[in-house]
């Protein structure tokens, strides 16, 4: 490992980021696909599995990588090499122990588990399941690891081949299971079992690259003992495990609600309210693959912020937050006013196969648009407060928003006259209460107070205007092919076309309202020879 050369932030964040476009691009080209096979209630049982799944992977895996990464990296910077190599090899037991625990938990557990979800028939997908989360602790530990000495290409390599192996064996192994005549709970379990392998080759992948690049460098330095390590790594490693995992236990928790007041207080039978809950299952992905696009920019610009506080350059600290600010704005906002204005046309395009869950997914899709924008401000605050210490606001603000959440589904699902309509409006309040709490928090801790009515002002305006020429667009191609055409193909080119007319309108409106500035781009790769073409000052 140290004849590799350690690659600069941008290099390294410019790999991870090229590596997220790839695997949400074979995640598009997987999950479109896969809905459209399983439909709203072969969806459902496959959401459940995976967010039982999520629970036990973020308790394992979201903070201790980074305290792995963040001590590797200091002793990497110090030349220990004796403690680098010892912090692996302590790190590696904790996530074996952590990993199979939550392996025998979900393989063992599974019929409790899915019970408990009010959703029996999930029994296979978490079981299918279960070996993965025993894989990705072990990655988790080796990618931590390697990027802690500031080598992303090991992570970005496994993200991909993980990627590709869910594609290219989940999604035909779930066809030919159902193709077969057997139920969707086992189709569902066929497309996580390629989840599974994915994550059995990406381990292997990293094991293979371990073994053939050893660290061979030589040092006199004497590590701390395990046990200062193990304390080290947990101290660092817990506040942000459970900042990340307070989101995904409230989803877990959530699904409950929702499926139990479907079933026990509107009467429903189980598989009734599963295809209900899948139909806002399948908006709810749009708004996910839009956010998912939000930690590159975060990862690419929110280090230099922390480089600047470290120098006590607290002016030039707020410039980098507020050009995360506005990369945000001009991303998040078009993104989630189009879904919201093309909600129903856009999910009759991506499930060609089951159109009446489409037409009832649209006015999901249309409060969960907007719910996108409030997603991608939560995540983006939530790195800001980590970059100025204040890693436990956001476990703090997000328990919050999931009461809020929880409660308001518990009472809208509830009734009759709104019953799964409760879903997304209890998704978008829950999100407008977290990112309000952490924009507050943001300015309070701000050394450089952010103004946002400047920073948000003018994408507003722009995404407003652009959200009515796709609107426009979309209504005119409509009306013009609605006859002599397939009604999909007909939808299909409506839907591009207004895309791509709002898209045209909101990129016109970025430079000629300057909304985009030359030093926003600036942090990111290429961005001086861009600010040059599109003449930024």
């Amino acid at each position: 490992m140290s004849n590799e050369k350690k690659q600069s932030f941008l290099g390294g964040a410019a790999i991870l980021a090229a590596a997220v476009a790839a695997v949400k691009l074979i995640g598009f080209f997987y999950k479109i696909p896969l809905n459209n096979i399983l439909g709203a209630e072969g969806k459902t049982y496959f959401n459940t599995a995976y967010e039982i799944y999520n629970v036990l992977l973020t308790v394992s895996t979201a903070g201790l990588p980074l305290a792995i990464s963040k001590l590797t990296s200091q002793a990497h910077a110090q030349g220990r090499e004796n403690e680098k190599r010892k912090i692996f090899r302590t790190a590696i037991w904790l996530f074996f122990a952590l990993g199979l625990l939550g392996a025998l938990l979900m393989f063992f557990g599974a019929a409790q588990l899915a019970h408990f979800q009010n959703n029996a028939s999930a029994y296979w997908p978490i079981r299918a399941l279960a070996p993965a989360v025993f894989c990705v602790c072990l990655l988790a530990c080796m990618r931590g690891y390697t990027q802690g000495q500031g080598n992303m290409k090991p992570t970005a390599v496994s993200q991909v081949l993980e990627a590709l192996c869910k594609l290219g064996i989940g999604l035909p192994l779930a066809w030919y299971v159902l193709s077969q005549g057997m139920g969707l709970e086992i189709g569902a379990a066929g497309a996580i079992l390629g989840v599974t392998i994915g994550t059995v080759v990406s381990m292997f992948f990293l094991i293979f690259y371990l073994a053939t690049h050893p660290n061979r460098a030589q040092s006199l330095d004497t590590p701390r003992s395990s046990g200062a390590l193990m304390r080290r790594i947990l101290a660092i490693g817990v506040p942000i495990t459970l900042s990340n995992s307070a989101m995904s236990i409230i989803t877990l928790v959530d699904t409950k609600v929702i499926l139990g007041q479907l079933q026990h207080t509107l009467g429903m039978t189980e598989d009734a309210a599963s295809i209900l809950k899948g139909q806002y299952s399948y908006a709810m992905d749009m708004p996910n693959m839009v956010a998912s696009f939000v930690y590159p920019v975060t990862m690419s610009l929110i280090p230099f912020a922390a480089a600047a506080l470290a120098r006590k350059d607290n002016a030039g600290a707020g410039r980098i937050i507020s050009s995360a600010f506005r990369l945000i704005a001009i991303l998040a906002l078009p993104a989630g006013v189009g879904l919201s204005v093309l909600s129903t046309p856009i999910m009759r395009l991506v499930l060609p196969a089951q159109p009446e869950d489409a037409i009832a997914a649209g006015p999901h899709l249309q409060i969960l648009g907007i719910a996108c924008i409030f997603i991608c401000v939560m995540i983006l605050t939530n790195a800001i407060l980590q970059t100025y210490g204040k890693e436990n606001l956001p476990i703090f603000t997000v328990i919050i928003g999931g009461v809020v959440k929880i409660c308001m589904n518990y009472i809208l699902v509830g009734n009759p006259e709104i019953n799964i309509h409760g879903a997304p409006i209890s998704t978008l309040c829950c999100y407008v209460v977290i990112a309000g709490l952490n924009l507050f928090f943001v300015w309070k801790y701000s050394p450089e107070k952010p103004r946002y009515l400047q920073l948000f002002a003018k994408p507003v305006i722009a995404s407003v205007l652009m959200g009515g020429a796709a609107w426009a667009g979309y209504g005119f191609l409509a009306r013009a092919l609605e006859s002599g055409h397939s009604a999909y193909m007909a939808n299909a080119a409506a839907t591009l076309g207004g895309i791509l007319s709002g898209v045209v309108v909101y990129f016109v409106l970025v430079v000629a309202l300057r909304i985009l500035r030359a030093e926003d781009l600036r942090s990111v790769p290429h961005g001086a020879k861009l600010a040059r073409l599109l003449r930024l000052r």
